[in-house]
């Protein structure tokens, strides 16, 4: 976890939900609200008025998968919008294997190896699309693989010929390159400087050793957050502690290739009997109808989630407040992809992309998580697309879904392990805490992740900028 330091009174602060007053920490906690004077040993900071929020929580996640795209080339929107863009993006030099991210069918359309082969013939390349369940491979990748592990079966073949396609096989092509997980800190370090105190990693793959890879990072200090692991049934099997919490057990669904019906249901009552929700991933209107009928055969309980309900019409809404489900949407879709949206989302279903305010309306818990590194992990940037709904291009889509500022910052509030619950700045509460450099009303109507001052994880320093006047 963070580095630990000595007793901490943070004076004048503008408290979530409290109004101005003064807020004392000790052993990790929230021990007094109020006017309150300093003690001897005591390290003061003087908020001068600056508000003062519970920690944010990104409530969907893949860490790991952020790690290592930090040291990923960019080949797809907003970056690279053609084939041109993309063969410069390739075109670094080097002998080992290149790793893109993000690409899109509109780029050049759907890579094969043939393709790849003229765009970068001379070193391995890997690209994953934008949607994270599919790799494309040149045909150097795919001979150094093929000689290190038998095919699996998600690699797609044509007759005789590897196409040079990957499907949903994130575990054979980790195996096969014998990939060790990356060090968390630089990405952990950037989360807090957002004022980011929680993390929920949604990787449907996490398993024991995951687990065990959180926890080293958060004990050698990479690692700053605390964590709810979501993913395998097999995780349930993993040690947890304060900081590491289990998750949901996580089903990932694609239209395309919808898992046998009885085997879904089968897993979903796995999970309950292991007393863990499930939180099944639906873009689509066809994966959401898939999903609610599992639920509705499975028996739905207290915490089964819908992440994304990225299409959902009216009829689905009712059905989801109806069997008591939680939605984690990821609003900044809009803003970054709502121009792509506009252009392949049939007319009729454009108004149900990424609701929010009607999952509210219905009464349905609703938080919001980045889905980073397929979109971007700055929630003030998914805070303000939830304001204002627009897409780059400045075009709104869902007008009658966006929230006020307030309704956006509480996406990121809740209790990761009861979303219903918002957290508050409490006595007894952790010192989970975002302090900013200016008073609500002002950030109110930036939200900018370069308003955070301060960050504490359990009353721990995880981004400090204090002496920093307001930008």
């Amino acid at each position: 976890m963070a580095h630990s330091v000595p007793d901490m009174l943070i004076r004048n602060a503008e408290i979530w939900q409290h109004g101005r007053a003064d807020v004392r920490i000790a052993a990790g906690n929230i021990a007094a609200i109020g006017e309150l004077q300093a003690v001897e040993g005591e390290d003061v900071i003087d908020a001068r008025g600056g508000a003062l929020l519970p920690g944010l929580h990104d409530h969907h996640l893949h860490l790991a998968a952020l790690a290592v795209a930090r040291a990923s080339v960019r080949c797809g929107p907003p970056e690279v919008n053609d084939a041109a863009a993309l063969t410069y993006a390739l075109s670094l030099p080097g002998e080992n294997w290149l790793r893109g991210i993000g690409y899109h069918e509109s780029v050049a359309g759907m890579l094969d190896a043939a393709t790849l082969d003229r765009l970068a013939p001379d070193r391995p390349v890997r690209i994953q699309h934008r949607s994270g369940r599919m790799w494309f491979f040149n045909s150097i990748a795919l001979a150094q693989l093929l000689e290190r592990a038998p095919p699996p079966p998600g690699l797609e073949r044509e007759g005789s010929r590897w196409t040079g396609r990957l499907f949903d096989e994130d575990r054979w092509l980790r195996d096969t390159l014998a990939g060790a997980p990356p060090t968390f800190a630089e990405i952990s370090a950037e989360l807090a400087a957002m004022g980011v105190t929680g993390l929920t990693d949604m990787s449907p793959g996490n398993d024991v050793n995951m687990a065990a890879h959180f926890a080293g990072e958060q004990v050698s200090g990479a690692l700053r957050q605390c964590v709810v692991l979501a993913g395998s049934l097999a995780l349930a099997d993993a040690r947890f502690d304060a900081a590491l919490w289990l998750g949901p057990a996580k089903l990932h669904l694609h239209e395309a290739a919808l898992p046998d019906l009885e085997e879904t249901v089968s897993f979903m009552r796995a999970a309950h009997a292991q007393a863990r929700s499930v939180a099944i991933h639906c873009t689509t209107e066809t994966e959401l109808v898939f999903a609610l009928a599992a639920l509705e055969s499975a028996g739905s309980i207290a915490g089964d989630r819908i992440e994304h309900a990225g299409v959902a019409p009216d009829h689905l809404v009712a059905e989801i407040a109806r069997m008591g489900l939680h939605v984690v949407s990821q609003p900044h879709f809009i803003a970054e992809r709502g121009d792509q949206y506009l252009r392949d989302v049939d007319a009729r279903d454009q108004p149900f992309l990424y609701r929010l305010a009607a999952f509210q309306r219905a009464g349905i818990v609703l938080a919001a998580g980045s889905d980073a590194p397929f979109g971007s992990c700055d929630p003030w940037a998914a805070m303000r697309a939830a304001v204002s709904r627009r897409t780059t291009s400045g075009a709104v889509i869902g007008s009658d879904e966006a929230l006020p500022p307030e309704g956006a910052l509480a996406l990121f509030l809740a209790d990761p392990l009861r979303l219903e619950r918002e957290r508050r700045i409490e006595t007894g509460a952790p010192a989970d805490l975002c302090l900013l450099d200016r008073p609500w009303s002002e950030a109110r109507t930036r939200l900018q992740s370069g308003d955070v001052r301060l960050t504490l994880v359990g009353g721990s320093i995880a981004h400090n900028r204090v002496d920093q006047a307001p930008v």
